[in-house]
């Protein structure tokens, strides 16, 4: 047997090893598993803006924390949890609400707004919700007894609403006896101080206003020739899924006895019994 030398023994050994080392470097390692990717977050809720003139106890007003309150509030609250969205109020004055509604700033408007076929034109209405009329209100003094008595005196309302619309029919569009104001409580403000002779407004803010405000020595004067209203709450025109979502909740809260608890708290008895009273605690604009 041939005997190698040390030097080729070394050769050897140097190639063999280099072999092994080649041959470890050309293994692949398993690729690392790629992470599991999280489901995506869920996104978030629609919130409906609601427009209302918190200027229109005890329908919308504010309270002493600026939280926006009233009758009309908690029916769209309750109208909400049954049809499962989620609704934001924002205070807007009346002048400039249904434009807001109808460049989509506000998703619905809840004002005490009365269902009128000019409106229906250019926006859409829930099912009406509330039965209205208007009141007229004077000093204790006086001897006005009726609508028609208004003809030539000066009268409170507020703008753009079925009071104004009233007034204007009764006296003329462009009579200077019409003084117009941002909100009624103005306007009923001006009568305390003897600025207009009467106001005509939605009976509910009007008995509202009388009753807070026994200083004024108010008294109201109803009149069967005020056309009885109903108002509700506006959408844009043509969203017909929200439309259809407001007058399911509606229903169900008028159903469960939920819309009956909410005007007892704020007219002191349900609707049926409310409506036997004279004049009924209602309102419209």
């Amino acid at each position: 047997m041939t005997q190698l030398t040390t030097r080729r023994f070394l050769q050897i050994a140097g190639l063999t090893a280099a072999g092994f080392l080649l041959s470890a470097c050309g293994k692949q390692e398993p690729p690392a598993p790629a992470p599991v990717a999280s489901a995506p977050a869920p996104a978030p809720a629609k919130v409906y803006v609601v427009g209302t003139d918190a200027a229109y106890a005890p329908f919308a007003s504010q309270n002493e924390k600026a939280e926006i309150v009233g009758f009309d509030i908690e029916v769209v609250k309750a109208v909400a949890a049954k049809a499962g969205i989620e609704v934001k109020f924002v205070n807007t004055p009346w002048e400039g609400i249904f434009n807001a509604l109808g460049q989509g700033d506000r998703d619905l408007v809840v004002s005490a707004v009365t269902i009128t076929p000019e409106r229906q034109q250019t926006m859409d209405f829930s099912d009406p919700y509330f039965d209205a009329q208007q009141l007229i209100a004077v000093k204790a003094s006086s001897k006005i007894a009726k609508f028609a008595d208004l003809k030539k005196l000066k009268v409170g309302v507020q703008t753009g609403t079925t009071g104004d619309e009233a007034v204007s029919k009764l006296q003329g569009k462009t009579s200077a006896n019409i003084k117009r104001f941002e909100s009624t409580p103005l306007a009923l403000k001006e009568l305390e101080s003897g600025g207009v002779d009467a106001v005509v407004a939605d009976n509910g803010v009007v008995i509202h206003y009388v009753a807070n405000n026994p200083g004024g020595k108010f008294k109201t004067v109803a009149d069967k020739d005020f056309v009885p209203e109903q108002y509700g709450i506006a959408l844009k025109k043509g969203n017909a899924e929200l439309l259809a979502k407001v007058n399911k909740g509606l229903a169900e809260i008028k159903a469960d006895g939920s819309y009956d608890a909410i005007f007892t708290k704020y007219f002191g008895a349900p609707p049926a019994k409310a409506a036997a009273a004279a004049p009924a605690p209602a309102a419209s604009k």
